[in-house]
C-alpha cells in the first residue's frame, strides 16, 4: 500500500503509545482514521492530536469481546464508507511465573493480545476484500520471537499472534490483501506501568520491573516506532522489526537459537537481581 492518502485505517489500542502515534503519523499521510480503545479519555486525547484535515472517529471497544469488535468494524465502514487498512495493536502485559500465574490472568492476556487480533482480523477481512487493495497489520513483539522468564503469558500471546499472522499471509497470498506482522523491541510506552504484576523473578517488585524496563530496555520513542511501521506498510513488508534491539535479537535467534534462549534467561535474571532491591538499579 504505497499511497496512504485518501485511505481509511482502523486502529485498536489507539488511546496511547504506538497506537496513538500511528494515528498521528497516518493522518499526516492523508489517511482517515477509525480509532478504537477501551480508554475513552485517551481516545479523545489522540483525536485532538490528529491533523484536522482528515476524518477521525473514536470507538470505545474491548477487543477481547468479539461482538464489540464486529460492531466496531461495521460502524467504521458505515461512518467512513470503507476501510483499507486494519492495525490490530491493542495489547496488555502481565508479570508472573508460569508456575504461579492464575489461570484467569492467563486467559485475560490471551483474550486481549491474541483473541483481540483474531477478532479484528475476522471482523474487517470481508470489508477489505471489497477494496482495490487492503492491508492487515498485527502487532506481535520481539517476545513473539525470543521469550524471556517472568513474562511467559505475554510471550505466549505474542508467539500466537506471530503464528496466526504468518499463516494468514500465506492464505491470502495472491489476493488484494497484504498482511504484516510487527515485532517491536523496547518502545517507550506506558505498557510496563499499566501491566498486571503478580510475582517477579528473583523477588523483583512491580516498581523494580517498571524501572528496569524504562531505564534499561525501552529505548525507542513511540513516534519513531510508528514511522518504522508505516514505512513497512508502504513497502508491503510481511515482517516489520522495530528497533535495533529487535533486529539484533531476531538475528541472534536465527543463527543461535539455543544460545539466544540461554543468554536471554541469564540476562533477565541478572537484571531482575539488579533491580530487586530498590527498584532503581542501585543495590547498595
Amino acid at each position: 500500500m504505497k499511497n496512504l492518502a485518501g485511505k481509511t485505517a482502523a486502529i485498536t489500542g489507539a488511546a496511547s503509545g504506538i497506537g496513538r502515534m500511528l494515528a498521528v503519523n497516518l493522518a499526516r499521510e492523508g489517511c482517515s482514521l477509525a480509532l478504537a480503545d477501551i480508554d475513552h479519555g485517551g481516545l479523545e486525547q489522540t483525536a485532538a492530536l490528529v491533523d484536522g484535515r482528515v476524518r477521525v472517529t473514536t470507538h470505545v471497544v474491548d477487543v477481547s469481546r468479539r461482538e464489540r469488535v464486529f460492531a466496531f468494524a461495521q460502524d467504521a465502514v458505515s461512518l467512513h464508507g470503507s476501510v483499507d487498512l486494519v492495525i490490530n495493536n491493542a495489547g496488555v502485559a502481565l508479570g508472573d511465573l508460569l508456575e504461579t500465574v492464575p489461570i484467569e490472568d492467563f486467559e485475560w492476556i490471551m483474550a486481549v493480545n491474541f483473541w483481540g487480533v483474531v477478532h479484528g482480523t475476522m471482523a474487517f477481512l470481508p470489508h477489505l476484500r471489497l477494496r482495490p487493495e487492503g492491508h492487515i497489520v498485527n502487532v506481535s513483539s520481539i517476545n513473539g520471537i525470543l521469550p524471556n522468564p517472568n513474562n511467559g503469558p505475554y510471550c505466549a500471546s505474542k508467539f500466537a499472534v506471530k503464528g496466526y499472522t504468518e499463516t494468514l499471509a500465506q492464505e491470502l497470498e495472491g489476493t488484494n490483501i497484504r498482511v504484516s506482522c510487527v515485532h517491536p523491541g523496547g518502545i517507550r510506552t506506558g505498557i510496563a506501568r499499566h501491566a498486571k504484576f503478580n510475582r517477579g523473578l528473583c523477588s523483583l517488585t512491580k516498581e523494580g520491573a517498571v524501572s528496569l524496563y524504562e531505564k534499561e530496555l525501552f529505548r525507542m520513542d513511540a513516534g519513531e516506532a510508528a514511522r518504522v511501521i508505516i514505512a513497512g506498510i508502504k513497502r508491503d513488508r510481511r515482517r516489520i522489526l522495530v528497533g535495533t534491539d529487535a533486529l539484533v535479537l531476531d538475528m541472534l535467534t536465527r543463527l543461535f537459537p539455543v544460545t539466544a534462549l540461554r543468554l536471554c534467561s541469564a540476562f533477565s535474571r541478572y537484571m531482575a537481581r539488579k533491580y530487586a532491591c530498590t527498584g532503581d538499579g542501585n543495590t547498595g
